[in-house]
């Protein structure tokens, strides 16, 4: 596997997007961030967050004081205007539900190499503010890796969130950051191993419930991990 490398036009263009995103958001928003304090600064992690919007993915990297590399379905690419910014940042394109080897050596390259990994474990975004039962793959890629996950929630990225920002109605965003977590070794073969990651990637998601309100916790209101 080769070392990851960014392309010198993302070197460049990535701060240029991320000054021009925080602008944006500021201007749409009252903005608050909650326990930067939790971040490995300078190793490599995997960055696990709820998924509501389009704007969940601009938002969380425009104010993580990191770069991150991010990954999206190939769809997000073909929205007007999106694929040029998409392309500019360096973001990885996936098609969900295609076993990947290029896409899967990249992101693991991108870990090895030191570069924390932006990942939406439910795969998609839910269009609703309830969580949807995660896939198991993020707990396939740390079973590989062996890097610690960090869960981090979003909030106010509700559907309605552009009628009432575009209204001048500012509504809040919100991201909070957990403490960085590792999984447990999955275990046996076949349909017993897919249980077992997918038990790996409920405990991120559980995680991650524990940063959001009630409503957000969708099906993990029952195992939202919360701490005081």
């Amino acid at each position: 596997m080769s070392d990851y490398i960014i392309s010198p036009r993302a070197k460049y263009t990535r701060p240029l997007i991320k000054a021009g995103l925080r602008g944006i958001f500021r201007t749409l928003s009252p903005i608050k961030i909650e326990g930067k304090e939790n971040i490995p600064f300078g190793k490599a992690y995997i960055l696990a967050m709820n998924h509501v919007s389009m704007f969940d993915p601009p938002f969380i990297a425009a104010f993580w004081p990191e770069m991150l590399e991010i990954i999206a379905a190939h769809t997000a690419f073909e929205g007007l205007g999106q694929k040029e910014i998409l392309t500019w940042y360096g973001v990885i394109p996936v098609h969900r539900g295609d076993y990947d080897r290029v896409l899967l050596n990249k992101i693991f390259a991108a870990l090895k190499t030191g570069y924390p990994l932006l990942i939406a474990p439910e795969g998609s975004r839910s269009r609703e503010i309830a969580m949807k039962r995660a896939k198991p793959g993020i707990a396939y890629i740390f079973e590989k890796a062996q890097v610690p996950i960090l869960p981090a929630a979003i909030i106010g990225t509700s559907p309605e969130y552009w009628q009432l920002a575009k209204r001048g109605k500012r509504p809040p965003l919100t991201l909070r950051i957990g403490h960085e977590i590792n999984l447990p070794p999955t275990i046996s073969k076949g349909k017993e191993r897919r249980e077992s990651r997918q038990k790996n990637a409920d405990l991120v998601m559980s995680h991650i419930a524990g940063l959001l309100p009630e409503a957000y916790r969708g099906v993990y209101a029952e195992t939202a991990v919360i701490f005081s």
